[in-house]
């Protein structure tokens, strides 16, 4: 039997899927060593493979078939666009694609005025202004706190992921629209997904099942 190679979001998705993992019998204990400068860890009881990949990466390893499943939030896999299945929402991650800015910017986006839009996900918003409002608008690409933009004149409104919405309250910014949610999900390769659909399908039911109980 071939191991199956899972790719993790670094940080805060990585432990919530490891802890859920765990609920339905999947143990690394490997990744428990906080000084391990191990890349891949093993379960070899079971023929896992894990690694810890930055968030952007995880639909590329999946799509190229460096990983079978991969763990990602909705907003990389939206971003990414790659040849890949999405399988399963995690239910955990939860926040919200926005567009947001002060509040007179609400007008702008009302009238479908021409604007610019600051973001670190110019495929979302582009795909939103352009194919869902209509609006012809200039898409700004930063790394950074998109936050700033409006509040120094680059852009009128940004589009940028909110959970709490505090940093925006604290910077006189605003929700002027919702996009969609996000959270975090499951993808596979879809190469492994025909070869090894059985053993997939069965940690994704079980991890299925545990969220259901979960709700």
């Amino acid at each position: 039997m071939r191991y199956l190679t899972f790719a993790l979001t670094k940080g805060r998705l990585a432990l919530q899927t490891l802890q859920l993992l765990e609920k339905v019998g999947i143990r690394c204990e490997e990744m428990k060593d906080k000084n391990t400068r191990k890349l891949i860890f093993v379960n070899e009881e079971k023929k896992l493979k894990f690694f810890l990949s930055k968030g952007p990466d995880v639909p590329t390893y999946v799509e190229y078939g460096a990983a079978d499943v991969g763990v990602s939030g909705k907003d990389i896999i939206m971003e990414e666009n790659r040849k890949i299945y999405e399988v399963l929402d995690l239910k955990f991650g939860a926040c919200r694609m926005c567009v947001c800015g002060p509040a007179q910017a609400a007008e702008m986006l009302r009238h479908h005025e021409r604007i610019r839009v600051a973001t670190k996900y110019p495929r979302i918003a582009r795909d939103y202004f352009h194919n869902e409002k209509h609006q012809t608008v200039e898409l700004i690409k930063l790394n950074g706190s998109v936050e700033l933009a409006p509040i120094v004149g680059l852009s009128e409104v940004i589009v940028d992921i909110v959970e709490t919405g505090s940093t925006l309250r604290e910077n006189g910014l605003t929700v002027l629209e919702e996009i969609c949610p996000l959270s975090a999900r499951v993808v596979v390769n879809q190469v492994s997904m025909r070869l090894e659909y059985d053993r997939i399908r069965e940690i994704v039911n079980a991890l299925k099942e545990e969220i259901g109980r979960e709700e």
